[in-house]
């Protein structure tokens, strides 16, 4: 063990044994830095209003003053919350829900070794889904907007005349006036997805240049090697402004040529019929053409390159990023024009031609899912759990399954939007043909999904009942309760073990009084806790079921042309009531769920409560960058670990100090992150304090290829030490399953929650159950720091191997 010496930046050099700094990341929901630092007077020493770090007045000078902190660290506090739940308006990013579940499937990947390509593969998978979804959104934009409302609708008399707002685009009731021919109709309603897709262009380009353009620490090459083993300590793993840049050009060209297509393809049927006008015909055969040769370009940018992560890539595609897009406006403005040309006696009649588009679509959906599903099995088998602790989800089939649910979240959106606006415009007494038939029957299969969820409701319902019955009698064993059961005969060694360490410090005396109530309370927190870990069975039904559904709604509308309740006429009568129910009912849920939706938004403007329960989705979801979908909710972990990356090195390269990173659940995943980006001389000086952390249970889980055990062993072996503190009343925290056989380990005894069972000297008033909050409040959590500062001493151990777990770190 060396001893620690650094060379400040003034050329003096300091022997370890200045302060100590203790670094505070808060979780999920954010905090503030006078909560944090339990003062009120706090200042900020570094960032900006959207990501800082504060301390206490009084130590803004501590390093100056050593002396006063040899028994304590300095507190510092990074406050980022304001990177997802700051504002009312990102309440309007649930509108982007599909294209971030997209995005996390490209990180759900199994562990592997050696299948470079079969990963490279995956990613190219992941990335044409999230493609499919952005033409899915435009798509259904452009059914609403052109074949609803500017075919359908407007060239109906009865319809226009019930709609006045459509009274100057109908033939009929405006007298032929400029604006009713039909090319000229779609050319005008052509704008709003046009708006629309601008739209979602500015916001991704705005949030790439705040999140994407923020550039991590350059550690140079002889520090690469090092970090190659673990993806998220690679140099370029923070920095996505290249691909992000890219994949925003593409997915725009795709949207603004998907407009361009659903204007130009009627006005082009209309010319090849015989007796049209030749110059017409070669105009719209050659815009066609034009419009395929550029979506070929699109489609080869987005499977031309993926992620680099081995290297900080500073380049940027400059000349893609501009002509791509510009290009694709170009045709669409072409193709406006094209459209608007006179053409008389083109009269609108029945839908327009959108059934191949939308059955396309999903076709495609369900065969690059079906891909995907046989790639990630094949990377779980090229490298299967060789730890048996580790409880990869699904058996490496979460990132398929995810693919699935956002295709299926972007149909559904999809087709009840369309279906509710045929229905709010059908309305009179000439009812319109209505939108594709595929589109009626995604709609058609939300109440079979839904008995489905409930099926899935009452079993982890049942479940839970049955686990807390069972918790009742642990609990009243761990607080040796008057008249509870002997359990300990019953409890399994590891169970047994729990309770006899969750009773540490608890003086031997009287047993307590039992209250029947207080012990349900205490049993059910445990069990709805433990419905975390039931996760991946739900969502392989789900996405299964979903997967069965969306096929069989594939299949029918292809075969039989018409709606479901079309396609029942004729049969027994169960079956064609069933048919035009679930038609109709699942039109009036899309319907109510949309309205929900969008109220819950704008709920979010006014109501701060409901901002912050929005706020925690997008924590949760938006921690890995935006590596399949431009469009999905910022990653701000690519500026919140290099921030955290920026502190840690430079204070510690100025003072030589010792430094310990505190986090509290999403914050202990920051945390890693950002202890993974640190150069070996730094991680070395760095002990890492998690407490109610996702690290294992849903990372490790969830995305093995990144917090798999391998890497979160390697961790452990390179930090100087790591505590982690948890609770069983939990439902987000839990124990990292590490340890070491020269040292404590990683896990300390889960924390007894709540603190008293009834009322005691110590605590006069009933004692809340805490669950994922407040683990300060606990006195062991300041004996447990304190003997973590105890390990990392004055003297601080250079970086540790972590033998063969760190070798086999992906």
């Amino acid at each position: 063990m060396e001893r620690a010496t650094e060379r400040t930046a003034s050329g003096t050099t300091t022997d370890g044994d200045g302060p100590a700094l203790e670094l505070l990341v808060h979780g999920v929901g954010g905090s503030t830095p006078e909560r944090m630092l339990d003062d009120p007077r706090t200042i900020r020493i570094t960032g900006d209003d959207t990501a800082a770090v504060f301390r206490r007045i009084d130590d803004v000078d501590a390093e100056s003053r050593p002396e006063e902190y040899r028994d304590r660290p300095v507190p510092e506090a990074y406050v980022w919350c304001h990177l997802t739940s700051g504002s009312g308006s990102r309440a309007l990013w649930l509108l982007l829900l599909p294209f971030m579940v997209v995005n996390l499937a490209h990180w759900m990947r199994p562990t592997t070794r050696n299948r470079r390509r079969t990963v490279r593969f995956y990613g190219l998978l992941v990335r044409l889904t999230g493609l499919t979804l952005t033409v899915l959104l435009v798509a259904a934009a452009c059914e609403v907007a052109l074949d609803l409302t500017a075919w359908q609708c407007a060239g109906a008399r009865a319809c226009a005349e019930e709609h006045t707002w459509l009274g100057f685009l109908s033939p009929t009731v405006s007298d032929h006036g400029w604006w009713s021919p039909p090319g000229r109709r779609l050319a005008l309603a052509a704008l709003g997805p046009t708006a629309l897709t601008a739209l979602l262009w500015y916001l991704s380009h705005r949030t790439w240049s705040e999140y994407e353009s923020q550039r991590p620490m350059d550690r140079g090459a002889r520090f690469v090697e090092d970090t190659e083993r673990v993806a998220l300590g690679r140099p370029g793993f923070w920095y996505g402004r290249r691909l992000v840049a890219r994949l925003r050009a593409a997915h725009a060209a795709a949207a603004f040529l998907t407009v361009a297509a659903a204007v130009a393809t009627p006005a082009a049927r209309h010319d090849r019929q015989p007796g049209g006008p030749p110059l017409l015909d070669l105009l719209g055969w050659l815009l066609n053409s034009a419009l395929m040769a550029l979506a070929a370009v699109v489609l080869w940018v987005v499977c031309r390159r993926g992620r680099t992560e081995n290297r900080l890539d500073k380049e940027l595609d400059e000349h893609l990023v501009r002509r791509l897009p510009t290009g694709s406006v170009a045709l669409l403005l072409l193709a406006l024009v094209y459209a608007g040309w006179s053409r008389p006696g083109w009269k609108s009649a029945g839908r327009l031609p959108g059934e191949l588009t939308f059955g396309g679509i999903a076709l495609a959906q369900v065969v690059l899912v079906v891909a995907l599903g046989v790639v990630a099995h094949v990377l779980y088998r090229s490298h299967p759990d060789s730890d048996p602790e580790s409880r990869t989800a699904m058996r490496g089939l979460a990132g398929p399954a995810v693919a699935m649910l956002a295709c299926a979240l972007g149909g559904v959106m999809s087709a009840g939007v369309a279906q509710r606006v045929a229905d709010w415009l059908g309305g009179t007494g000439d009812p319109l043909p209505g939108p594709p038939v595929l589109l009626t029957w995604q709609a058609s299969v939300i109440p079979p999904m839904l008995l489905v969820l409930l099926f899935l409701i009452g079993w982890l319902a049942k479940r839970t009942w049955t686990v807390r019955g069972d918790e009742m009698g642990l609990v009243e064993h761990e607080y040796r309760l008057a008249g509870g059961p002997d359990t300990s005969g019953r409890l399994s060694g590891e169970r047994r073990g729990k309770a006899h360490s969750d009773r540490r410090g608890k003086p031997h005396g009287e047993p307590e009084p039992r209250d029947a109530a207080r012990t349900r309370r205490i049993a059910s927190a445990r069990a709805m806790a433990a419905l975390t870990d039931r996760a991946p069975r739900v969502i392989g039904v789900i996405s299964a079921v979903t997967l069965l559904l969306g096929a069989t709604a594939l299949i029918g509308a292809l075969a039989t042309k018409k709606t479901p309740a079309e396609a029942a006429e004729g049969t027994y009568a169960f079956v064609a009531g069933a048919a035009d129910t679930s038609q109709a009912l699942g039109s009036w849920l899309i319907g109510v769920g949309f309205l929900l939706f969008v109220t819950w938004g704008r709920r979010a403007y006014k109501d701060a409560s409901a901002r912050r329960t929005i706020g925690i989705l997008w924590d949760v979801g938006t921690f890995w960058p935006r590596a399949a979908h431009p469009f999905a909710p910022p990653c701000y972990a690519e500026r919140a670990v290099p921030d955290l990356t920026w502190r840690m090195a430079t204070w510690t390269g100025e003072t030589g100090g010792r430094l310990v990173l505190s986090g509290h659940s999403q914050g202990s995943v920051l945390a890693a992150a950002a202890a993974w980006q640190l150069t070996p001389s730094v991680r070395g000086r760095v002990a890492l304090l998690t407490y109610g952390s996702p690290l294992e249970r849903l990372y490790g889980r969830w995305f093995p290829a990144h917090f798999g055990p391998a890497a979160l062993a390697s961790l452990h072996g390179e930090v100087a030490c790591w505590r982690n503190l948890y609770r069983r009343t939990d439902p987000i925290g839990g124990p990292v399953r590490l340890s070491r056989a020269d040292g404590p380990k990683v896990d300390a005894d889960p924390f007894q929650d709540p603190l008293a069972y009834g009322r005691t000297a110590e605590h006069p008033l009933p004692a809340p159950i805490l669950g994922h909050s407040d683990y300060q409040a606990d006195p062991a959590f300041a004996r447990e720091r304190e003997q973590l500062l105890a390990r990392l001493g004055p003297e601080v151990p250079g970086p540790r191997r972590s033998g063969p777990a760190a070798e086999s770190a992906p």
